[in-house]
């Protein structure tokens, strides 16, 4: 571990104190929040790519594996709990014995002993380890296959969104005039509406809508935001002393813009690409959850809607909706994480930085 030295005053001189370095390159990339966050989004798709190897895609369509079965781990403690219980009752008739036993035992052999919480469904196996669903799918490969496919609805979402925002944002922030004007009030005028009930009633009208058409409707509202931002940075950047030298260079608007100031602005641009990655697979997920998803391709949020339709909570199938909502716990956890970390990286006062006086 590398250490840098700090000026600080003592007995009236100053002596250099020795500070312990993060990293041995002093590298503000190499953020500890940022690349936790990183590996927590990665896994999803890695998982997605390297499963297919071990485990059956086709086991994430209906009708492909058996019904109602519980995760292997919760079916070995309830057998566990159901030999306790037997053992303890063999245990009562032998020491019953003594006294006569009981004379409600006979009766009490014939009735059917209490249920177990998962007696009700089918025998967990290896075969199926995080158990099925109503509708005969392996939860193991829902997770595989719907986890990468509502984190890729998200990315191109978010990559359309901040594409538009990156140009209409430059372009206002470094023309003005009428130019700014124009996409100002357009964008401002699109933040004002509510999307998800715009979305709403785009979804229902739409029969057949595909992971790509689902993430083509969040892109209409995902640009506005972006816009704002890049146009704002781009206000307090034209008229620093590096781009009127270009202009006095005679370089192109094209190449100050994007070549001279872009690079100065990778970090707010990266933090507000994270940001609204989260909040389009948000925006998706509630339409899912309400119906309005991808019916034939498997995501987390159509697995939380048929859950509910089948009233999954009720029923007690707690792995039938919970195991997608940890899969979105990761996702977002990750990409805020990611978010924080890239606002550190972009600000010097939010590492800590700090001269002790």
């Amino acid at each position: 571990m590398s250490t840098s030295t700090q000026s600080v005053s003592a007995g009236g001189q100053t002596q250099p104190r020795k500070r312990a370095r993060v990293n041995r390159w002093d590298s503000p990339w190499l953020n500890p929040k940022f690349i936790i966050g990183l590996c927590m989004v990665l896994s999803i798709p890695l998982a997605g790519t390297i499963g297919q190897f071990f485990w059956a895609p086709a086991l994430s369509y209906p009708a492909s594996s058996p019904l109602n079965l519980p995760p292997v781990w919760v079916g070995s403690a309830d057998r566990a709990a159901a030999d306790d219980a037997a053992a303890g009752a063999a245990g009562a008739r032998s020491s019953g014995a003594v006294t006569g036993g009981n004379p409600f035992q006979q009766q009490q052999e014939q009735t059917p002993t209490a249920q177990t919480p998962t007696s009700r469904f089918g025998t967990p196996t290896w075969e199926h380890p995080l158990g099925t669903e109503s509708n005969g799918r392996d939860m193991l490969a829902v997770l595989l296959v719907g986890a990468p496919r509502s984190l890729y609805i998200g990315l191109i979402a978010a990559t359309i969104g901040m594409g538009i925002g990156i140009i209409l944002g430059f372009t206002a922030g470094y023309m003005g005039g009428w130019i700014d004007a124009v996409i100002r009030t357009l964008s401002d005028s699109i933040v004002v509406i509510p999307a998800l009930a715009v979305l709403i009633v785009i979804g229902a009208y739409v029969r057949t809508i595909s992971v790509e058409n689902m993430a083509l409707l969040l892109a209409l509202f995902a640009w506005p935001g972006p816009t704002r931002l890049i146009r704002a940075q781009v206000l307090s950047m034209r008229e620093r002393g590096y781009v009127q030298m270009a202009r006095i260079s005679g370089a192109s608007s094209f190449s100050i813009m994007f070549g001279e100031m872009m690079p100065n602005i990778l970090p707010y641009l990266a933090a507000s690409y994270t940001g609204n990655v989260s909040a389009a697979i948000l925006a998706a997920t509630s339409l899912e959850v309400l119906g309005l998803g991808p019916t034939r391709i498997p995501t987390l949020g159509m697995t939380i809607f048929y859950a509910i339709r089948a009233a999954a909570i009720l029923r007690g199938m707690w792995w039938w909706w919970g195991i997608p909502i940890v899969a979105l716990v990761v996702v977002f956890s990750g990409l805020f994480l990611m978010t924080i970390g890239l606002d550190e990286i972009a600000n010097p006062r939010l590492r800590g930085l700090k001269v002790a006086a």
